[in-house]
C-alpha cells in the first residue's frame, strides 16, 4: 500500500475537519476546510484510499505545506 499525505496549501486555521480515522474517501472528497485570509478554502483529497492518520483539529493554526491527513490507498 502507498500513502498520500494531504498537505496545507496555505496557512490558516482549521474550521472543520471531514473525516476520522480508518473512513473510506474517493479522489475528491473533502478532508477539511481552513480559513486563511477570511475565505473558507475546502481541502480536498488527491486519491481514493483509507483515511489513516488525522493530523489536525478543528480551531488549529497550521501552516502552509503542514501535513494535514495521510491516506492509505
Amino acid at each position: 500500500m502507498a500513502e498520500q499525505i494531504v498537505e496545507a496549501p496555505l496557512a490558516g486555521k482549521v474550521i472543520r475537519v471531514h473525516v476520522q480515522n480508518g473512513n473510506p474517501v474517493e479522489e475528491g472528497d473533502r478532508v477539511c476546510v481552513i480559513d486563511a485570509l477570511k475565505m473558507e478554502i475546502p481541502i480536498l483529497t488527491p486519491v481514493s484510499g483509507k483515511v489513516k492518520a488525522i493530523h489536525i483539529a478543528p480551531g488549529q493554526q497550521v501552516e502552509e505545506g503542514a501535513p494535514l491527513v495521510v491516506i492509505e490507498w
